[in-house]
């Protein structure tokens, strides 16, 4: 699945923004993230639009290049019966995205973010041959234009635990800086 080796710079439009953040807005109520110390809605909230805004620009990517994409959902689900299913599906192969934010990038370094505690944990790490698509979204300047990598097989990535002491023993951290690609010219 990885078709392309050049991160893309994708736009993102007004109206998809406007998706995201309706979206964000109505999901803030159906999720408890007590179990990773989160209880602030706003920053829930904002999570959840920089998600959906990657998840955008990962489908805008794959389509320019000719594929099929399925994705992303929006619809809102209740409490236990959230959908765990691939982000989006590529030509019916399933892909997750993960979505950091630049002003986050900024604090913490470029990174990617994974569940990995007892209560919560992302099933990806069961499937080593699943696909996984990272992005950096410009929050700084609130265009949000996004910027993809390529796509990697999970096994292919090396996790490290998160800078921040509270997050550690709860989630774990792709950083930029080791994955296992350098940018290449098109072929």
């Amino acid at each position: 699945m990885r078709i392309f080796n050049l991160k893309q710079h994708v736009t993102i439009e007004p109206e998809l923004r406007l998706r995201a953040r309706e979206f964000a807005q109505k999901v803030v109520d159906t999720v408890d993230y007590r179990d990773s110390n989160q209880r602030i809605r706003e920053k829930i909230r904002l999570d959840h639009f920089i998600s959906k805004i990657g998840e955008e620009a990962v489908r805008k990517v794959f389509e320019m290049y000719g594929c099929e994409v399925k994705g992303p959902d929006y619809r809102i689900y209740d409490g236990n019966a959230k959908s765990w299913e691939d982000d989006l599906f590529i030509d019916d192969v399933g892909l997750a995205v993960k979505t950091q934010s630049r002003s986050s990038a900024e604090k913490y370094g470029l990174s990617w973010t994974f569940q990995d505690s007892e209560s919560r944990k992302d099933n990806i790490f069961n499937r080593p041959k699943a696909w996984v698509c990272f992005v950096e979204c410009n929050d700084v300047g609130k265009s949000y234009n996004s910027i993809v990598y390529p796509s990697f097989q999970v096994g292919e990535l090396i996790f490290k635990p998160p800078k921040l002491a509270h997050l550690q023993g709860k989630k774990r951290v792709v950083y930029a800086e080791d994955l296992p690609w350098k940018e290449k010219s098109e072929k």
